[in-house]
């Protein structure tokens, strides 16, 4: 990942994307997963406490980069910022902040309040920003629409999955509420874009995954803010599950395509299905969901491994941070 920051051949870190964010989302959501799954069979937490380790060490390279190329670059963040398709991936920050906070909870309940109130506020800002940029003076084209926009959306609903826990049950209401209004509204526009107008581009295909994440993720939220699985909830959870079956007849297209750090999508979204179907087997002892969520881990473990080796030999090769 050392590669990623370095300013030489052509000013690399100029061009280090926000898009890497999409790497801690994936790897955080890994390690939530491999702990439900820890829960589920009731084994000692010793894998998905290597996957946290990871993960925040990975987390804090990323955010070094990004933070460096911000003060050295100023003018490339605010590049990306008007960038009609990056803008989206600017709330993957704050959902990464969340999602490290969720998984350092059973670790260290003060450590993770902080982490949390930190994504949790940027999460609010950001969603207002990215809103606002939407509905401002700038011109969107449709080509410009992808599911990448769920991005802002899933953040606000990841919020009151530690929020809960951690005390602030209105609060967690409030970006709940904020979510699934903008799922809504943004699976209108994006199932539009995807049937009525051009296929998506090629760097952009693998953000079909993301329509899995919506669901699944407010799902693991209802059932903390509700405290148990009703109707509501099962909606939330087969339309999750449709949405994986609709994305795996899609795979085989995917995987053939050039690699670009868009490919990270397809991680945390199988996370999220995966850590709702094994929290709908503790709370319905369902052996079925139990299995579907095992089935899932095994198939997320096989996606994080095969981004994380793609994804360094395009780093060795230069093919990251560099000019569109």
């Amino acid at each position: 990942m050392t590669d990623a920051v370095q300013d030489h051949s052509g000013n690399r870190l100029e061009h280090y994307p926000v898009t890497f964010f999409a790497i801690v989302m994936g790897l955080s959501g890994l390690t939530l997963a491999l702990h439900a799954a820890e829960l589920a069979y009731g084994i000692h937490g010793f894998y998905s406490n290597i996957a946290y380790g990871v993960t925040a060490f990975i987390a804090l390279l990323i955010a070094v980069g990004y933070i460096a190329k911000a003060l050295q670059y100023p003018g490339a963040v605010v590049a990306e910022w008007k960038h009609p398709v990056r803008l989206a991936f600017f709330p993957a920050i704050s959902i990464s902040l969340l999602l490290i906070a969720t998984a350092t909870l059973p670790r260290n309940a003060q450590a993770a309040e902080i982490l949390w109130l930190m994504g949790m506020v940027s999460q609010g800002v950001l969603t207002l920003a990215v809103v606002s940029g939407w509905i401002g003076s700038r011109a969107f084209q449709t080509g410009h629409l992808s599911p990448a926009w769920f991005i802002p959306a899933v953040g606000n609903v990841i919020v009151p999955i530690a929020g809960v826990p951690l005390g602030y049950f209105e609060l967690s209401w409030y970006f709940m509420s904020v979510g699934l209004i903008f799922w809504v509204v943004l699976m209108t526009l994006v199932m539009n874009r995807l049937i009525f107008h051009d296929p998506l581009p090629g760097r952009l295909q693998p953000t079909l995954v993301i329509l899995i994440a919506p669901p699944a993720v407010a799902f693991v939220a209802w059932v903390r803010l509700y405290g148990e699985v009703d109707a509501f909830a099962r909606i939330l959870l087969n339309g999750a599950y449709f949405f994986t079956l609709i994305v795996a007849m899609q795979l085989p297209r995917m995987v053939r395509l050039p690699f670009a750090l868009s490919f990270w999508a397809l991680s945390f979204p199988f996370a999220a299905i995966a850590i709702a179907s094994f929290n709908f087997a503790a709370n319905t002892q369902s052996t079925i969901h139990k299995m579907i969520g095992t089935g899932l881990l095994g198939v997320l473990l096989v996606i994080i491994v095969a981004l994380l080796l793609r994804t360094l030999k395009a780093l060795s090769k230069g093919e990251i941070c560099v000019p569109e």
